[in-house]
């Protein structure tokens, strides 16, 4: 298969990508920062830092610890709000030269709207992201795990908003499949999962946590095979698109969540060490698809063979 003919589009309900790698919200800034480094104009989509009504002052120092295989977040929504957004961050956003997802949140559904509906209409928005899984911030997961109130949630949001919908799930729960069914329901574009794992560090001299905050979110390697399971199990039960997230680093990781079922995926962490990292695997993965016999991105997504799943404590799993 000649990788020059590899066709590396994405459709995800009503948004459309040139390919699938997209970078994740809170590790790429508003993009400004990484402009020096990495042809902004390849990437698949561009996830700004979350986004809030008002301005958020964040957690209190430390908000970043680093662990084994990843790193530790706390940061609490920092952000100047969305009227300072749209004012001071959207214009640039808009010409850099590939899709911008706005990620939102809010403190209840009726807020999740508000903050949708004053990015209706805009043509430099390609899509929102709906994060109803922050882990740092006091009620930051509640619409994310309960599939009914996120199912409202993203129907409210989508009422109120021309753009594409995407929710971001968590995996601090139960069964994150649920709370995706919550979501196809309530009319989402795309799901995006997973966002972080909660954890915690500790100074065991000084018998303190490490976190301002005590608690905070796991990313990185770490979190992949954790995220490469949330994925093929959502993609089980929903039909709606999946943007995998979860220590994405390599072409290896990224074909790894499309056979999954991952229509698309968003590095995250690997950001902070390799901002380059998106460009360069999205120079590699038409080469990769090809090696699969595959002419589009599309052919590979969801193909994972082998035995059906079986659910962890049933008699076949024993």
């Amino acid at each position: 298969m000649d990788a020059l003919a590899v066709d590396l589009e994405v459709r995800l309900g009503r948004l459309r990508l040139p390919n699938p790698i997209l970078v994740a919200s809170g590790t790429f800034g508003y993009a400004r920062e990484m402009a020096g480094l990495v042809d902004l104009t390849q990437l698949g989509g561009i996830v700004p830092k979350t986004i809030t009504k008002l301005p958020r002052p964040g957690n209190k120092p430390w908000r970043t610890v680093e662990t084994t295989g990843g790193m530790l977040n706390s940061i609490g929504l920092d952000n100047d709000g969305i009227d300072a957004f749209i004012a001071g961050h959207l214009p640039y956003l808009a010409s850099a030269g590939c899709p911008i997802i706005v990620s939102i949140a809010g403190r209840d559904e009726d807020e999740f709207a508000e903050l949708a509906g004053k990015l209706s209409g805009r043509d430099e928005v390609a899509a929102i992201e709906l994060n109803v899984s922050c882990p740092n911030v006091s009620g930051g997961v509640d619409l994310g795990t309960n599939p009914k109130r996120c199912e409202v949630v993203v129907r409210k949001s989508r009422e109120a908003c021309d753009r594409p919908i995407i929710a971001k799930l968590t995996p601090n729960v139960t069964s994150v499949a649920e709370v995706a069914k919550g979501a196809e329901a309530g009319g989402a574009d795309a799901i995006a999962l997973i966002n972080t794992c909660l954890g915690m560090a500790i100074d065991w001299k000084r018998r303190k946590p490490l976190l301002g905050n005590v608690m905070g979110g796991l990313s990185g390697p770490a979190i992949k095979p954790i995220a490469l399971r949330c994925v093929y199990q959502t993609a089980q039960a929903v039909k709606t698109p999946l943007i995998g997230i979860g220590g994405i680093a390599t072409l290896d990781d990224v074909m790894e969540f499309a056979v999954a079922g991952a229509s698309a995926v968003q590095l995250g962490t690997v950001n902070f060490y390799d901002p380059t990292a998106a460009t360069r695997i999205l120079a590699a993965l038409p080469a990769a698809v090809g090696t699969l016999g595959a002419e589009r991105w599309t052919d590979v997504v969801g193909t994972l063979g082998g035995p059906a799943p079986v659910a962890c404590g049933s008699p076949a799993a024993k």
